[in-house]
């Protein structure tokens, strides 16, 4: 590396040399050597500014924010109104309120530490106080739903929101809660529907998920111009604002734009520490941005410190992807595995285990039976895209071809499922299909790995 640097330096010295004999030597006045010197200095000027790199990521910000994290405020926050709402829940007496706010920050702790057993434990006592109620309260079976989603368990949440509904909702809290599950089961026309049926341009909850169906469509500015409004509609909720602006930084992330990305995460980051997702974006912009691998493995082995989620594991794969480090690639992949696959977890990580039983795992059973129950779980396009590629790999090409035209052909897919598709269509041989999918891909690079990236770039230049 510092050899090539060198040469690049040498070559740009020699480049200056010539040009001050060639002025020299044919200027009228030989000796009148200012308006040499003025040339000389403008292209020294021009030419640092157009080779110098400036990082996206900043080091020293990086490095104080790791240094003086030890006992992030929020996680200390939420551990005292933990305690708090725990106290005021009065053992055999029915109450939901006291119930469903600890239950909330149960939900809260597993997103600072990734301890499922706080989920479980939520649903628990979800579950007791819907008991205590005899079935007539529906707060209770709304939070469930929530939880249900967030743990990929989404025929649940169907069955919940049905209890809840007939025990009586809000339209409001029934058209949103509805647009969540349908989206989520790539139910998209009842999830529009719902969606139509609160739209006011000022409501937080309105504009966040607008950005979901606009991104679903592939309409990435409207996307971005949704999530923006959902950030500015929440300015009194930092909690919400805080959540929207970290999906804002994804999308510009999906958009190649990665400075405004990396401004979102920082923002989230100066209002929560333990904002893990957001460092872990930082982590990811050093690493595809600033090709900064020593960085990114280092924000991501700290998150996984804090973390029990497997999820830190995935990133740091990509680290090794990016080294060329095939035993390092192998050792994460085998620990992300053992971690993603507890039961506990149910469905929550299929999509990216599919990925590696097809790749660095070479277990295309594996990745054919998960895709089978992911199903199960939820048929949309990105699903049926999986579990083409699953039966691609696992040597059954005219299953996986009637797959793809029966569900995936024409529909919206996300770059990892365009690249599937594109690898599917060059293997048989229809190299005009490959290529779009491979295009499309190509525009949200930055959600691919290293691999993948210098793929297309190959696929792209034949």
């Amino acid at each position: 590396m510092k050899a090539g640097l060198s040469a690049i330096v040498n070559k740009f010295h020699c480049n200056i040399l010539n040009l001050f004999l060639h002025f020299t030597v044919h200027a009228e006045n030989p000796f009148n050597m200012k308006q040499v010197c003025l040339f000389l200095l403008t292209a020294l000027v021009l030419n640092a500014c157009k080779n110098t790199h400036s990082n996206i990521v900043n080091n020293s910000y990086i490095d104080s924010l790791l240094q003086h994290n030890d006992n992030p405020a929020t996680v200390k926050a939420n551990q005292a109104d933990m305690l708090f709402w725990k106290n005021k829940i009065q053992p055999g007496t029915p109450d939901y309120t006291n119930t469903l706010k600890y239950a909330a920050t149960c939900i809260n702790a597993f997103h600072y530490n990734g301890d499922f057993d706080k989920v479980l434990e939520a649903d628990s006592i979800l579950n007791k106080t819907a008991r205590d109620f005899n079935g007539k309260e529906a707060a209770p079976y709304m939070a469930m739903v929530q939880h249900c989603i967030l743990e990929h368990r989404f025929n649940d949440a169907d069955s919940f929101f049905t209890i809840a509904q007939q025990i009586g909702i809000k339209k409001y809290d029934s058209c949103a809660t509805a647009f969540d599950l349908f989206f989520e089961r790539g139910q998209i026309e009842l999830a529009k529907h719902n969606l139509a049926a609160i739209a006011k341009p000022h409501d937080y909850g309105y504009q966040f998920r607008m950005s979901k169906l606009m991104h679903y469509y592939g309409n990435l500015d409207s996307s971005i111009k949704a999530m923006q409004a959902a950030v500015d509609n929440a300015a009194t909720s930092p909690g919400l604002q805080m959540a929207a602006l970290s999906n804002l930084g994804d999308l510009y992330i999906h958009a190649g734009e990665l400075s405004k990305a990396n401004n979102c995460y920082m923002q989230c980051l100066d209002n929560n520490t333990a904002d893990w997702h957001s460092l872990m974006g930082i982590g990811w912009i050093a690493l595809m941005a600033d090709h900064n691998d020593s960085l990114a493995e280092h924000i991501f082995q700290y998150v996984s410190t804090k973390t029990q989620s497997p999820e830190p594991l995935l990133k740091l794969i990509s680290v090794a992807e990016y080294r060329n480090d095939t035993a390092m690639q192998y050792q994460y992949a085998k620990a992300f595995e053992q971690a993603a696959t507890q039961r506990m977890y149910g469905n929550m990580y299929n999509k990216y285990m599919i990925q590696l039983y097809t790749g660095i795992l070479h277990q295309p059973k594996q990745a054919e039976a998960m895709a089978e129950r992911e199903l199960f779980n939820r048929a949309t396009p990105q699903t049926y895209a999986w579990y083409a590629w699953a039966l691609l790999n696992n040597g059954k090409d005219e299953k996986a071809y009637e797959i793809y035209n029966t569900n995936v052909s024409g529909k919206p897919l996300e770059a990892l499922e365009l690249y599937y598709m594109g690898k599917l269509m060059q293997h048989f041989n229809k190299g005009y299909n490959a290529h779009n999918y491979f295009k499309a891909a190509f525009e949200n690079k930055f959600d691919l790995s290293h691999v993948i990236q210098k793929d297309l770039n190959r696929e792209l230049e034949q």
